[in-house]
């Protein structure tokens, strides 16, 4: 179990992530929401050891991370937001550097990689550099380097970006698939709808603190919403998108 137990980061004294706590069993995927600045690109880097919390502690397996990240780490895949990549690798060769990094074994590496190739996709493409990917190309290398060590732990951050449709329906149910081997997911996004279709849970953050946690089902019953749209909408204040666009609509007339 990955569990986080109020969890603070705090820049100038002001919090990016405000208490925090959430927690994540095996076969479960989480959604992680909230608008634009609401702290969670904040967490997922303090998750992956990319910014230090100022307080609260990070258990996995009832262990706390802190004393051992590399540790921690080799049992979680990453997908970025921003995929910051080697532009001028080879797709092959940056797969073979993560495996490498990640200490895989080459034996077990090489048909691995290559399956993922085909498997995604990309085969033909193996050997260019990644600044010749399109972004949908790219974002398939970052999920195949999260997947390469079989990993107990996603962390998925917008994974969907740049994918086309028949992409994108793969890696929904590749999703659900990898819950139902047993791995712990924390998915990220922005696009409601697949949150709906993909996660049972959700955390919902509005200026960094957590405003719900719980069954998708049950959120909408207790706000009476017809969908997940309306409870965010309800739970973050946001403005009715409908006035807003009247008001677009007015300026360009202006």
């Amino acid at each position: 179990m990955l569990e986080v137990r109020n969890l603070t980061k705090s820049y100038n004294r002001i919090p990016a992530v405000d208490g925090v706590s959430f927690c994540i069993r095996p076969g479960e995927i989480l959604g992680y929401l909230g608008p634009n600045g609401a702290g969670k690109s904040t967490t997922v880097k303090v998750l992956m050891g990319l910014i230090d919390p100022t307080t609260g502690e990070i258990q996995f397996n009832g262990r706390d991370v802190r004393g051992d990240w590399p540790g921690f780490l080799k049992h979680v895949g990453y997908v970025p937001e921003e995929p910051h990549l080697y532009p001028q690798l080879s797709g092959r060769e940056y797969l073979q550097l993560v495996g490498r990094l990640r200490g895989i074994p080459r034996a077990t590496l090489e048909p691995r990689m290559d399956e993922m190739f085909r498997l995604f996709g990309l085969w033909e493409d193996r050997h260019s550099r990644l600044s010749s990917y399109s972004k949908g190309m790219r974002q398939k290398v970052l999920i195949s380097s999260a997947l390469l060590g079989n990993p107990d732990v996603l962390v998925l951050d917008e994974p969907f970006s740049g994918l086309d449709v028949n992409a994108a329906i793969m890696l929904r149910t590749l999703i659900r698939s990898l819950a139902d081997e047993g791995k712990m997911i924390l998915y990220s996004s922005h696009v409601l709808e697949v949150v709906e279709k993909v996660c049972s849970s959700v955390v919902i953050l509005r200026k960094g603190k957590a405003v719900a946690q719980d069954r998708i089902e049950r959120l909408r019953d207790l706000l009476s919403q017809s969908s997940l749209e309306g409870v965010f909408t309800q739970l973050t204040e946001q403005e009715d998108p409908a006035k807003r666009v009247q008001g677009i609509l007015a300026a360009m007339k202006n």
